[in-house]
């Protein structure tokens, strides 16, 4: 029983990342605006600023763990679309009349949207390995499990999203309200240090400010709680996932 269900997961898992490898162009343009911020706005806001507390590290390698959060909340998150597309074209109905539960073909699309945001990382972390992030093997399969845990929460999160929704332009304007709060209340761009009351009470509620907590401390070893931070991004993943199923078992194919 267990291996036809995984093996159900693997066949969708598949499906979502053969469509990934055929769409050269989407990871192009989704990898080059990371890229664009790194060097634009790393180069730019480094020239002029300092990070008090962090002697030693430079602004474009204070914000490339950020960077990289970015790219798993704007790719995870929109992966959400996809659902319409696959509803438009008919695909959609056809898995859900097959016999296979509405929960194994969202934990597979989710697998199928975490892979993607993985492999759109790692680009990332070899672009900052050349920068001067101090990488070591330990910290390489830290970080690739922050990634890991964060991006299926996200992709969760899209794709409920994209269970209520009908027309591509409406979930681009939800969506929209929700990946520019995820990314700049994330502490990516400016430490969390002296921030005022009410701002600091919405970075905490944000699960990529633990995300990019964990990576900062584990690629620069600045602040924070590792330990405490994968917990928690461990619970927001968990809670979003059940999200997501409960979003995907209600959701009408046509």
């Amino acid at each position: 029983m267990i291996e036809q269900h995984l093996a159900k997961v693997y066949a969708i898992w598949l499906r979502e990342f053969k469509v990934f490898l055929r769409e050269k162009s989407r990871l192009i343009a989704s990898t080059f605006t990371p890229i664009l911020w790194l060097f634009v706005i790393g180069s730019g806001i480094g020239s002029a600023t300092s990070i008090s507390g962090a002697p030693g590290i430079e602004y474009q390698q204070f914000i490339f763990p950020g960077i990289v959060i970015m790219s798993i909340i704007f790719s995870s998150v929109f992966y959400g679309s996809y659902i319409i597309w696959d509803r438009k074209f008919d695909f959609l109905k056809s898995v859900m009349v097959a016999p296979v539960s509405r929960g194994t073909v969202f934990v597979g699309k989710t697998l199928g949207g975490m892979t993607n945001s993985l492999v759109q990382a790692m680009i990332l972390l070899a672009i900052g390995a050349a920068i001067g992030i101090p990488f070591t093997p330990l910290s390489v399969l830290q970080a690739v499990a922050v990634i890991l845990l964060l991006s299926f929460g996200l992709t969760s999160l899209g794709l409920a999203l994209g269970s209520y929704m009908y027309s591509l332009e409406g979930f681009q304007m939800i969506v929209s309200f929700v990946v520019f709060p995820l990314f700049f209340l994330s502490g990516a761009l400016f430490p969390l240090d002296n921030l005022p009351s009410w701002l600091y009470v919405l970075t905490a509620a944000d699960p990529a400010t633990y995300g990019v907590s964990a990576l900062r401390s584990t690629m620069l070893g600045v602040g924070g709680y590792p330990a405490l931070d994968f917990a928690i991004l461990a619970a927001y993943t968990a809670a979003l996932g059940l999200f997501g199923i409960y979003s995907f078992k209600r959701m009408k194919a046509v």
